[in-house]
């Protein structure tokens, strides 16, 4: 009796061992939102002050236009069998050839009435990382981001040696010029009309502080990529650099977990390295996509007074698209699946 009352005892501890691991291995979380799509693509046009009442039908029309033709140039990049690098660099140059996004083309002026860009670009499956800062003749900055990560030592350059870079590659640059659009320029104009009337500081304003592209993507290979481009803040100064090209904050990628471009206030997204953040969750805290995303954005950022939002995409397929502002231009395409959103999280 004793011997069959020890063979239960050890039987019993053998088993109260092996399966809490099985369990913690089964994640309910992870395998409600494990959906593996061969491919997923995730873009945004940046986050802010963006209301239905505030925007035209026909700038509307015009802005879901150039959403859609961003997603379907990375989408059919995917479709076949192309690299996400190669997605997100062409998706972003769309959106950085359009004047109604704030980078490249339809960047914003900083205090001194030059535009001044940031951009970034990683690689999921190596980790390394490309990035620009404070360049002003460069016509597409995500294309000498992902050079600098491609064809240099380094993951950040900036100003005129970021410049003198493009230049020894080959980078296409353009007359400053080509950046001017008369409604950045008039926002630079009410930005420092309002700061002599009320003397706030240049990064207090909602309006003047919002802005930037960005796009991340799963391929067939299942390798992850991420890209990030900006004009930084209206009436900037001091040379001021933003989160966009900042990896961790603007943007990061990782084939073990997600890719993530960060939109909003860059101050915020930095201190609180909000895209690494995501991924750390993820990694550490076995949190599924959706739910880090959600957290980081919604409450770690937002109980700290930062505003904005994010896009990814993990490495199921998954799209994470969380924001704490009005609105923001945001979408994404899977294989026969596309949506392109813009105001509340309910259109």
């Amino acid at each position: 009796m004793k011997k069959y009352l020890s063979l239960l005892f050890f039987s019993l501890l053998f088993l109260l061992a092996c399966n809490p691991a099985e369990e913690k291995k089964l994640d309910i979380k992870e395998t409600t939102t494990m959906t593996p799509a061969p491919y997923a693509i995730a873009i945004h046009g940046g986050a802010g002050t963006i209301l239905k009442e505030n925007i035209t039908e026909e700038k509307e029309k015009a802005i879901r236009a150039v959403l859609d033709r961003a997603l379907e140039t990375g989408r059919k990049i995917l479709e076949a069998g192309g690299a996400s690098a190669d997605a997100v660099e062409q998706t972003i140059m769309i959106l950085e050839n359009s004047p109604h996004f704030n980078a490249a083309k339809g960047a914003v002026f900083n205090y001194d009435g030059k535009n001044e860009m940031d951009a970034s670009f990683m690689d999921g499956k190596t980790q390394n990382a490309g990035a620009i800062g404070g360049v002003s003749t460069i016509k597409n900055p995500i294309r000498l981001a992902r050079a600098v990560l491609e064809k240099s030592d380094h993951v950040l350059l900036t100003g005129n040696g970021a410049e003198t870079f493009a230049e020894e590659i080959g980078i296409e640059k353009v007359d400053p010029s080509y950046f001017r659009t008369e409604s950045r320029w008039e926002s630079l104009l009410r930005a420092k009309e309002k700061e002599a009337k009320s003397g706030f500081k240049f990064d207090q304003e909602p309006d003047f502080k919002y802005g930037t592209v960005g796009c991340a993507a799963l391929d067939r290979k299942g390798n992850l990529a991420a890209g990030t481009s900006t004009g930084g803040m209206t009436n900037k100064r001091y040379n001021r650099i933003g989160d966009s090209p900042v990896i961790g904050a603007g943007t990061y990628a990782n084939n073990a977990t997600c890719a993530i471009s960060s939109t909003g206030h860059g101050e915020y997204f930095m201190r609180y390295v909000v895209a690494y953040d995501i991924h750390a969750r993820m990694a550490y805290g076995k949190e599924s996509f959706q739910e880090a995303a959600n957290t980081v954005i919604m409450k770690t950022l937002k109980d700290q007074g930062g505003s904005g939002g994010i896009i990814g995409v993990d490495k199921f397929g998954n799209v994470a698209m969380p924001f704490n502002t009005p609105g923001m231009y945001r979408g994404y395409a899977k294989p026969d699946e596309k949506k392109i959103f813009i105001y509340g999280e309910t259109e």
